[in-house]
């Protein structure tokens, strides 16, 4: 026999369930979306408030724990580093190096990426083979790897660490938007547009590009926290930003020697970069469930 109170029950339970997990997927993504929010107003407005000096030194205030008072009477709210150089100052200034180098990777490689796999798409054929058999061959090497190599012989520099990482992630965008223009070219839409004489750029720029942006926009959401480590590594190693330029990754790599004596060199940019990162992954995902009508119930 079959319980047919039971029914009602369940289904109670399941929508019941499916709206709290929808209402902590909302905080979430509020959570993750107000710092986010944060970060970009730090690191655009933060440099301006507090000046960082990448060559001062102050020997005097050498290793001062958060909350110090500096011989200027000023407060160290993370401290200081080994030679006397504020920390909030180094973490701020990291954040708008992080910023940019998230930001010029995304409009090169990405820009790079989104033409190359509408072409590739689209045209299909020899120009697609082409295109993603170099792709294939880029993705046969590590990409850490890959990284290092290349900032290796162009040497440390903001603009080097940028053209690195576009190298590395143009492939990301271009098989994406390879796959999402398969989808689209043979819509009813795109076949009216060819038969009524649309030249192929304005189908490319009118029709298959809107129907790419939106996994576009989702991906490169979640390659800024992906690109964001990356600099840190690179500039961990030694092979990114040059040494007199505050990078998360440097500031990381200068406190590594004194975890036991002063930890808040390495640890409080290490706990920043890692918020940062979730908060940016959170806020991907979350876009990728609320603008993916394949996930939409």
């Amino acid at each position: 026999m079959v319980d047919v109170q039971a029914v009602p029950a369940s289904r109670t339970g399941a929508r019941g369930a499916a709206a709290r997990t929808g209402l902590r997927g909302g905080v979430l993504f509020w959570l993750a979306a107000c710092f986010s929010v944060f970060y970009l107003l730090v690191a655009v407005f933060g440099p301006l408030i507090i000046q960082y000096d990448g060559v001062g030194t102050n020997i005097g205030d050498r290793l001062l724990p958060p909350l110090s008072t500096t011989t200027t009477g000023a407060t160290a709210w993370f401290g200081t580093d080994q030679v006397g150089r504020d920390l909030l100052a180094q973490v701020v200034q990291g954040a708008r190096v992080s910023l940019l180098v998230a930001t010029g990777t995304i409009l090169i490689g990405g820009g790079v990426g989104l033409l190359l796999g509408m072409v590739a798409g689209y045209f299909g054929g020899v120009i697609d083979t082409v295109i993603m058999r170099l792709a294939d061959i880029q993705l046969a090497f590590p990409g850490i790897l890959l990284a290092i190599l290349l900032a290796a012989v162009l040497g440390p520099s903001l603009l080097n660490v940028i053209v690195v990482l576009a190298v590395l992630r143009w492939v990301v965008f271009a098989r994406l938007v390879r796959g999402s223009t398969l989808g689209t070219r043979g819509r009813e839409f795109v076949d009216s547009a060819r038969v009524l004489g649309v030249g192929t750029p304005r189908i490319l720029r009118r029709y298959i590009l809107p129907a790419v942006l939106t996994p576009f926009i989702v991906t490169a959401t979640v390659q800024v926290g992906l690109m964001i480590v990356a600099e840190a590594s690179l500039s961990f190693l030694g092979l990114g930003v040059p040494p007199s330029t505050a990078s998360w990754g440097t500031t990381i790599a200068n406190g590594r020697e004194y975890l036991s004596t002063a930890w808040w060199i390495a640890t409080l940019p290490g706990v920043v970069l890692a918020l940062v990162v979730l908060s940016l992954g959170i806020l991907g995902d979350q876009l990728r469930d609320r603008l993916d009508p394949k996930l939409r119930s």
